[in-house]
Parts: C-alpha cells; sequence; structure tokens
C-alpha cells in the first residue's frame, strides 16, 4: 500500500467517521487542536486505525504525533512493518 493511499483512507474516515471538515485536514495542522477529539474519541480512533489497516496501536504511540503529517508517517510505517 502506498502513502498517498494511506493518505486517502485516513482523510476518509475522519470526514466520514469523525465530521472533520476535509479544509482542516492539513499536513501542517495540529492533529490534535484540528480534530479537537475527546478521550473517547481517541479510542474510536485507535479502533478504526487498527480496523483499517490490520496493526494494533499504542495509546503511546500517539505522544510523538503532532501533526497530520506525523500522523500519515506513522500509519504508513506501520503498515510497512506489517507488509515485511
Amino acid at each position: 500500500m502506498q502513502e498517498s493511499e494511506i493518505i486517502e483512507i485516513i482523510n476518509d474516515f475522519l470526514v466520514e467517521e469523525f465530521e472533520v471538515e476535509e479544509e482542516v485536514i492539513q499536513p501542517e495542522n495540529n492533529l490534535h487542536e484540528s480534530l479537537g477529539l475527546d478521550s473517547l474519541d481517541y479510542v474510536d480512533l485507535i479502533v478504526v486505525i487498527e480496523d483499517k489497516f490490520g496493526f494494533k496501536v499504542q495509546k503511546e504511540d500517539f505522544v510523538d504525533i503532532a501533526t497530520f503529517n506525523d500522523f500519515y508517517k506513522y500509519i504508513a510505517g506501520k503498515v510497512a512493518e506489517k507488509q515485511a
């Protein structure tokens, strides 16, 4: 799976399942501020990621994720590990 496919999947589920406006989803934007998710929303986000991409997410993984670009790279890295 290519990074562009991963970004498209992520953006689609953020818009559809978390009702995020498409224009808010910019690579350099702060993920946490832009999404405005509470702790239960983050649990839902983890479940969606695990379902869509087939790997387990640890809450600690989100500590180093600041921007949407960081989020994309994190998921792309995990998908690549899984495929290796």
